[in-house]
């Protein structure tokens, strides 16, 4: 049956020398692994270069019931970047982003809002022209409400710790090592009121940012199934350091 949807390039990897194995996160069906073939022809039905982390695609692929691997049909844009691929801050980003969404949406059935937010963000990351440093931060601390780990700040107060297991403040620091000083806890609900584009007024020091997004990866560890270490948070650490 031929299908279709909208989708978000997450991960491609190298099959066969003349095909690759895609993972989209589609709008429609949700995590979907294309086989695609590597070919320079410019006449070539799908055009492998599409392909890149976080591109927005409109695919055609002919769906088979308990098939591991769909046989793409055709793909071409759904947005055009003007910038992401080109700027090295920005394309660090992508690739963060790429390899945290590939991770935490493995079982993540389709979400038509979730998929609104994932492609009005990367639209708004590829026009922004001021000030992205706080990108990340607001996106990973948005995606909890999609992913059902939002955390629970309605105890805030001078002075507090926040518990990264439990997900709330505590008056006093938990007995394990997982919880944010009060200092960086109070943070939390800072970030939870950003939006993209307000987010440029507040200001965070690089040691103070990098310690926020430690925090974030270790809070999705601790609350998503197998969820591990992010291998591009280091590149990010440096890029914006």
């Amino acid at each position: 049956m031929l299908t279709s949807s909208r989708g978000l390039v997450l991960r491609t990897l190298k099959y066969k020398d003349d095909e690759n194995i895609v993972d989209v996160y589609t709008e429609d069906e949700g995590m979907v692994s294309f086989l695609v073939r590597v070919s320079a022809s410019r006449r070539a039905a799908v055009k492998s270069r599409l392909f890149r982390p976080m591109a927005l695609l409109h695919v055609e692929w002919d769906k088979k019931p308990n098939a591991r691997l769909a046989r793409i049909k055709a793909a071409r844009p759904d947005y055009i970047e003007t910038s992401v691929p080109y700027d090295p801050y920005k394309t660090s980003i992508a690739l963060f982003l790429a390899e945290f969404l590939h991770l935490a949406l493995r079982e993540n059935p389709p979400d038509r809002p979730l998929f609104a937010y994932l492609r009005a963000s990367v639209v708004w990351l590829d026009l922004c022209q001021r000030s992205f440093a706080n990108f990340h931060l607001v996106f990973l601390l948005r995606m909890t409400r999609f992913l059902g780990i939002y955390p629970n700040l309605s105890e805030r107060g001078a002075g507090r710790y926040f518990d990264l297991e439990t997900g709330q403040f505590t008056t006093q620091a938990p007995l394990h090592s997982h919880f944010l000083m009060p200092a960086d806890a109070a943070r939390l609900p800072l970030l939870m009121r950003m939006n993209y584009d307000t987010m440029h007024l507040f200001r965070f020091g690089r040691e103070e940012r990098q310690r926020l997004l430690t925090a974030l990866n270790d809070y999705y560890r601790l609350h998503l199934p197998a969820f591990p270490d992010l291998k591009s948070l280091d590149v990010l650490h440096e890029i914006f350091s």
